[in-house]
């Protein structure tokens, strides 16, 4: 879904961002947060990726120009991001299941590893966000169109 180039410009934000992570894993975490972007395009709802998922969403949206462009390949509208601070006592496991659902049944393989709870991870990230079904519409938001000219 990306070039090779736009590929290895997120994975490289994703390794700068997590110095304790190598190369290999930072493409993982840039690959599951690509096929999440393209199944919340569609029409998945209550998703939300988890926390080692949403440290390569982060890069991809950093990288503006790219995740426009993903965006609209995608065909369902720009996938807002809305972050909420990690609470581990607001963390619901069937969140992350649902959103592995919806990933494999777009026909995706989907790295279970990466899939865990907010203390799970085996990829220690630094962004200190978190979602939940509660965070706000994690879902495309078509281009909002004028109604009128300003006169």
């Amino acid at each position: 879904m990306l070039s090779a180039d736009d590929f290895m410009a997120v994975t490289a934000t994703v390794a700068k961002d997590n110095p304790e992570t190598d190369w290999a894993m930072a493409e993982r975490v840039t690959l599951e947060a690509i096929k999440f972007v393209a199944v919340a395009a569609g029409d998945a709802r209550g998703i939300a990726p988890s926390r080692v998922v949403d440290e390569g969403w982060h890069a991809l949206i950093l990288h503006t120009a790219i995740y426009k462009s993903l965006c609209e390949r995608l065909g369902g509208g720009f996938v807002h991001h809305y972050p909420e601070l990690p609470d581990s006592t607001r963390y619901d496991p069937g969140f992350i299941e649902r959103t592995i659902g919806a990933i494999e049944l777009a026909g995706f393989a989907v790295n279970r590893e990466l899939w865990t709870g907010p203390t799970d991870g085996i990829v220690q990230v630094v962004a200190s966000c978190q979602h939940s079904p509660n965070c706000g519409p994690i879902q495309p938001m078509p281009t909002p169109q004028c109604l009128s000219e300003p006169s």
